[in-house]
């Protein structure tokens, strides 16, 4: 059977900020079959990741391309791979078989075809929404917890800042942050983001950044006691006045630099002297580091989900062709919660 697989291309390299019309989708045949001994699996892309770290890769050049093969460029007219859940349509790999539900790394098109050494495994279809599994259950929600537990080894009564706080990492990390007995305070872009953070995702306090002049006395005020914990997904001048109210021994997880991927201008410039005499940590990582939490990573939180001590917030589009909206409306501030798109089943 012979198909018409539909994707989406960047028309050429993106050095500021991403619109809808640095995107092309297009279709080319695609004969739903494996050769023999192949070990290939096709599969049908059912929910597709969102992720503003794909805009450093659409760039003409960023020191991040050269270091591992996931952050490699995005050549124009080349298929953009991304995290999704789809169905198995037809396999040569004896590990999955026909209308399997698997995660793993697809692309920005209808159907993807699995090579050997690609990231895929089965997930349950059953307990949580599929949507889940690219979202609270997928890289979003390992990266939240890695960088929360692993990098910022919370302490009980410890003070927490996070930015971009009603986005993919942040809701999250905000989460797990009161269940370790934290007390949390987030920031956004919008009141009806800061409303979610407090009445929906339990955190102590938010506010919204936009109206903040001064973000080092904004912190101040709703850290009086400093800062134990940040966890950064902007960057910039968010993460200087960050540091400027740390507390001695304060830890910070980079985990995201948003307001600097399509602004050059933009640069963080923390005071080196409060990183020195307050002995403070700043660790950049990614979820790829931390693998070998992920067992206890799925276990802990489905569990939490089962008992309604955590909550998915997502942003679902609808149809392959809302991609290059959605990807723009990251940098726009327009999602709440984790960007997907969803895509129609067989």
């Amino acid at each position: 059977m012979e198909v018409e697989n539909k994707h989406i291309i960047i028309k050429h390299a993106i050095d500021g900020l991403p619109t809808e019309s640095d995107f092309e989708l297009r279709s080319t045949p695609l004969v739903l079959s494996v050769a023999q001994g192949s070990k290939e699996v096709v599969v049908k892309n059912l929910f597709l990741s969102i992720d503003p770290y794909q805009l450093n890769r659409m760039k003409t050049s960023s020191s991040s391309q050269k270091t591992f093969a996931a952050a490699a460029r995005i050549q124009p007219g080349q298929r953009i791979d991304a995290y999704g859940v789809g169905k198995v349509v037809v396999s040569g790999n004896e590990e999955f078989e026909r209308d399997d539900v698997v995660a793993g790394l697809l692309a920005w098109e209808e159907y993807t075809v699995i090579r050997p050494g690609t990231t895929l495994t089965k997930v349950d279809p059953n307990e949580f929404p599929l949507s889940y599994h690219a979202s609270i259950l997928g890289p979003s929600g390992l990266t939240a917890y890695a960088g929360f537990h692993d990098i910022c080894k919370p302490k009980k009564g410890e003070k927490v800042f996070v930015s971009t706080a009603s986005g993919s990492v942040g809701s999250l990390v905000g989460q797990y942050a009161k269940l370790s007995g934290c007390y949390v305070v987030g920031c956004a872009g919008s009141k009806a983001k800061v409303d979610l953070l407090k009445e929906k995702l339990g955190f102590d306090d938010a506010f919204n950044y936009k109206e903040e002049p001064d973000l080092k006395s904004a912190l101040r005020r709703y850290f009086p006691e400093g800062i134990d914990i940040y966890f950064d997904n902007v960057g910039s001048a968010m993460l200087d006045a960050a540091v400027a109210n740390m507390n001695l021994f304060g830890r910070v997880a980079v985990c995201g630099a948003i307001s600097e991927y399509a602004d050059a201008g933009k640069r963080a410039a923390i005071d080196m002297v409060d990183v020195i005499y307050k002995r403070i940590t700043l660790r950049g990582f990614l979820a790829f580091d931390h693998l070998h939490l992920h067992a206890g990573f799925i276990s802990s939180t489905s569990d939490h989900l089962r008992h309604g001590r955590m909550r998915a917030v997502e942003d679902i589009s609808t149809g392959l062709e809302s991609v290059p909206s959605a990807f723009a409306g990251l940098f726009r501030g327009d999602n709440v919660g984790k960007k997907l798109v969803r895509l129609p089943s067989l």
